[in-house]
């Protein structure tokens, strides 16, 4: 019951359907068993593959986010294995923006962590029984963005942001590699982030067509919707925005058309 009857559905889950990647890539393992004596890590797996890999698996909890403790304190355990995990992989329904930061930015050389989006469907027996796809778990990939300084014009001073798309780990060679931006169904831009919550200042739909998004409204507003910003709102670069206090941040979130999540926090100073 509780804890650990969740554990076993998911380390079963895991076990049975691998963890998709981009383009039809998976991570399949050959064996998902429960690691004794560790709170912070709940698997512990092997790939399938010539040389197989080490792996170990943080869940996270089932009505909350993936926080900040449980990433710092999964990789203190992890460092006490032996031998040394490959691969550290971070499996939730949602990520802490802090703690997916943490994830991503955190080197470790020889040891590789990834994120994986669980489906929402492992929740409840029912739904798990009816869902229509049989992927439980998908790698997420982390936005590739770049903070552009604006050095002439009448914007001069000011700050933008660009995304140039998603990196993604590619399970065939071990590497991350970047996915582009023409699988972003959205993004949204916070320029001053509180570290807390995201609170959505500039919102993109880059996929959207003539008679969506943005431009739906704009059709129904045509005399109050300037059609240089609707043809900038599906765009993948900002528009300017002022840095007005020390240490301020921005965090990007991006949507894929698969409808999982990423997000990045960026200083812009």
């Amino acid at each position: 019951s509780g804890a650990t009857a969740r554990d076993r559905d998911w380390r079963d889950e895991l076990l049975r359907t691998g963890i998709r990647g981009r383009s039809g890539q998976r991570i399949d393992f050959t064996r998902v068993e429960p690691l004794p004596a560790m709170r912070w890590l709940q698997a512990d797996a092997e790939t399938k593959e010539a040389v197989p890999q080490r792996v170990v698996v943080s869940f996270g909890p089932e009505h909350a986010p993936l926080e900040q403790r449980q990433v710092e304190l999964a990789i203190e355990e992890a460092g006490r294995l032996v031998p040394k995990p490959k691969m550290i992989v971070f499996a939730a329904f949602q990520f802490d923006p802090e703690a997916a930061q943490d994830i991503d930015e955190l080197n470790w050389p020889g040891v590789t962590l990834l994120k994986a989006q669980m489906n929402a469907d492992l929740l409840t027996e029912d739904l798990k029984k009816k869902r229509s796809s049989n992927e439980s778990f998908w790698l997420i990939g982390q936005p590739d963005i770049e903070v552009q300084h604006i050095k002439d014009g009448e914007d001069k001073g000011k700050v933008r942001i660009a995304v140039n798309g998603f990196d993604y780990y590619n399970t065939r060679n071990g590497k991350i590699e970047s996915g582009g931006t023409e699988k972003i169904a959205m993004w949204m831009l916070d320029h001053d982030y509180d570290g807390r919550s995201l609170f959505p200042r500039q919102v993109f739909f880059p996929m959207a067509g003539d008679d969506e998004g943005w431009g739906k409204l704009a059709k129904n507003l045509r005399a109050e919707i300037d059609p240089d910003l609707i043809e900038a709102y599906r765009g993948t670069v900002s528009l300017p925005f002022g840095v007005t206090r020390k240490g301020q941040r921005a965090a990007v979130k991006i949507i894929d058309d698969r409808g999982i999540e990423s997000l990045r926090v960026v200083d812009l100073e």
